[in-house]
């Protein structure tokens, strides 16, 4: 599913597609030398010739964790005679959440646990056996993890058809984030959205799973079709850069739960 909502965002306007609108943008020119971070009320920010930064409606940029302001510092240190925010996850990642707000918290958890209702690791093939095999082995021991620490059951089901989940587990599930900040919420919601499970991200937030553990089960499908079929480029860059959002997002909530 992931994959044709790509391929469909890829096209959706012309026989360009997303590639060449990149190309014919115009990046911003580097208006700064120096890159810094430092402690301010609240936590830490990034400046640029010693201001601190702001997102793109202007709100200042603090974020309460050190090495997190230290990223995104390296991200704007990094760039060239222009501005290209496409290497700047991090960056991009908290101005969304900082911009969204406190008020825009519980949206978030909610959509991370609409997921959850009709998740990824639920729907199974029915064929071919490889396929079926690498889910049960891959998506069952996850979901075992995840049921064990929260105490519930989960409902599998051959096909694409609804399974309802029990609400008590999707209440526990809801629990475990519903008192996060909203900048681990919008990271949450990221890598939700990049995985196609909510499971998987909450499992991660907890610890249950590694970000590795997690980026294959999350691949399962594709990288079976890759193994039948091989590896298409434009395919290939995609996931590329969904690794590079990936790691942004599990970053953030690494370091904002430490």
């Amino acid at each position: 599913m992931r994959e044709f909502l790509e391929d469909a965002l890829e096209h959706r306007d012309d026989g360009y597609g997303r590639a060449q609108k990149h190309l014919r943008r115009e990046l911003p020119k580097r208006f700064y030398k120096d890159v810094g971070v430092a402690p301010v009320e609240g936590g830490y920010a990034v400046t640029l010739d010693g201001r601190q930064t702001r997102t793109p409606t202007k709100v200042p940029v603090v974020v309460p964790h050190l090495e997190l302001a230290q990223r995104m510092a390296s991200e704007w240190h990094g760039q060239g005679d222009f501005i290209d925010p496409d290497l700047m996850p991090h960056v991009r990642l908290i101005n969304s959440g900082i911009e969204g707000g406190e008020a825009a918290r519980d949206p978030l958890v909610a959509e991370v646990v609409k997921f959850c209702g009709s998740d990824l690791l639920f729907y199974r093939a029915d064929s071919p056996r490889e396929l079926v095999a690498r889910q049960e082995e891959i998506w069952d021991d996850a979901l075992v993890r995840v049921a064990r620490y929260f105490s519930v059951t989960f409902e599998p089901t051959v096909g694409i058809l609804h399974k309802e989940q029990a609400p008590e587990t999707i209440d526990r599930l809801r629990n475990a984030i519903a008192e996060v900040d909203h900048l681990t919420a919008t990271a949450l919601v990221s890598v939700t959205g990049i995985m196609g499970s909510g499971v998987l991200a909450i499992a991660l937030y907890e610890g249950l799973v590694d970000p590795e553990e997690a980026w294959i089960a999350a691949h399962v499908d594709e990288d079976y079709q890759i193994s039948n079929w091989g590896e298409d480029y434009e395919a290939s860059e995609r996931r590329k850069k969904r690794r590079i959002e990936f790691d942004a997002g599990v970053n953030v909530i690494r370091w904002l739960k430490a």
